[in-house]
């Protein structure tokens, strides 16, 4: 019963990814890709409230398209030189979360 209850116990295969994004204090700063379904749900925090943005998430490995939603405007990620075509004429920026 013991090796029963082992092999259902469920391993957290997640990583732990932290986003940063730089511009001007008092910006309204989200964090959107495939990982959220392209919802602005995900608002990140200027903490110190100097600029810089961030937000820390749980993924599944794979890979994985974002952007950055600054005060309604949509923008890549100035620190992630990975990009892939998005359909509308422009770019994502391309995540890829490694297995641990």
């Amino acid at each position: 019963m013991n090796e029963t209850r082992k092999s259902q116990k469920k391993v957290s295969v997640r990583r732990a990814v932290n986003f940063v994004y730089e511009d001007a204090p008092g910006k309204e700063v989200f964090l959107s890709g495939s990982f959220n379904n392209w919802q602005l749900t995900t608002r990140m925090k200027d903490k110190q409230q100097k600029g810089f943005y961030s937000c820390r998430l749980l993924l599944e490995p794979g890979e994985y398209q974002y952007k950055f939603v600054v005060d309604g405007q949509w923008r890549l990620d100035g620190n992630n030189g990975c990009f892939a075509p998005n359909g509308f004429g422009e770019l994502n920026s391309v995540l890829k979360v490694e297995p641990k």
